[in-house]
């Protein structure tokens, strides 16, 4: 369990200095996994970060009851003039893995899958290359409790795949508190779901819930809970719908054009297409599983059928 107290946090500038947590107070049950939302700076990665150890509040406190990871896709906490395996080494030290070290390295290596660069300072990765190896770490100890911050964003299409697969290894074993922008992501691995805005934190036991409390609050759009279609028919209304969200999103994207909000962090309307793109690639996978054999048979044949041979003219 993870208890929350009271929680205020700010961060000092020349521009004033408003509370990007304030009051806040939440019971983190053991064993559920949680979704963050809010907007951009509404302080997901702050209290990710204070959940995590890596950040202390100004008043209030937390109660871990629990191993909690540091945050997976935070790649701050490396020593810039050490390497990918000199870091590794060093935060396996930290957690007392001494008899280990070899074999997490070989683990978080062969995660990373960054090449030779394993072997550089990390000062020259790229940011992709830091998340990588961040992510690679902090999947090499056990915890109870593992803590994402777009983790499964990180990387091509292979290695986001394989961070799915390794958050789904742990579904059972440990629990998630997890940021994200994709819905789906939220959907798959979460329960419950905390709403943050404007300073303030809101519990819900659903993450759907939360899902459209969020959308309320922030672009006044109730989404649409997804239906996993029983049938090739209601696979294929569903895709319908999905890509005719897709339209929309995109036509409301393009029509923003100059927009000087387009450029702000909190662009709803660029997190509104990735959702739908999100919805629509789903919908089409659901519409491929369940295609019966004779639908899959045709599809191919018409797929490889040639098209006809025009006579030449004399």
């Amino acid at each position: 369990m993870i208890e929350i107290r009271n929680l205020y946090k700010r961060y000092h500038n020349h521009h004033g200095s408003p509370w990007v947590l304030e009051d806040v107070s939440l019971t983190i049950p053991d064993g559920v996994s949680v979704g963050l939302l809010g907007r951009n700076g509404a302080g997901k990665t702050t209290l990710l970060r204070l959940i995590g150890g890596m950040d202390t509040p100004d008043r209030g406190e937390i109660v871990r009851e629990s191993r909690v990871s540091w945050p997976i896709g935070l790649a701050g906490g490396f020593q810039g003039s050490m390497t990918g395996r000199q870091n590794v080494k060093f935060v396996a030290r930290i957690h007392g893995a001494d008899d280990e070290i070899d074999a997490i390295i070989d683990e978080v290596e062969a995660f990373a899958d960054i090449g030779d660069a394993f072997d550089e300072p990390v000062k020259t990765y790229s940011s992709g290359m830091r998340s990588r190896l961040a992510f690679g770490l902090s999947l090499a100890f056990d915890f109870d409790v593992y803590l994402s911050d777009e983790a499964t964003a990180v990387g091509d299409r292979a290695f986001k795949k394989k961070a799915r697969q390794a958050f789904e290894a742990r579904i059972g074993k440990a629990s998630l508190i997890m940021v994200s922008h994709g819905e789906s992501v939220l959907r798959e691995f979460c329960q419950a779901g905390i709403v943050l805005e404007k300073g303030s934190a809101r519990w819900y036991d659903d993450i759907d819930a939360a899902i459209a409390a969020y959308h309320q609050a922030t672009d006044g759009r109730v989404p649409r809970v997804p239906v996993v279609p029983r049938t090739h028919a209601e696979a294929r209304e569903g895709l319908n719908e999905a890509n005719r969200d897709f339209a929309e999103a995109k036509a409301a994207f393009e029509a923003a054009g100059d927009d000087p909000d387009r450029e702000a962090e909190d662009d709803t309307l660029r997190w509104r297409l990735e959702e739908a793109r999100e919805a629509m690639l789903d919908a089409r996978r659901h519409v491929q599983r369940l295609r019966t054999p004779a639908q899959k048979t045709s599809h191919r044949n018409s797929s490889n059928r040639k098209p006809p041979h025009k006579k030449r003219r004399p």
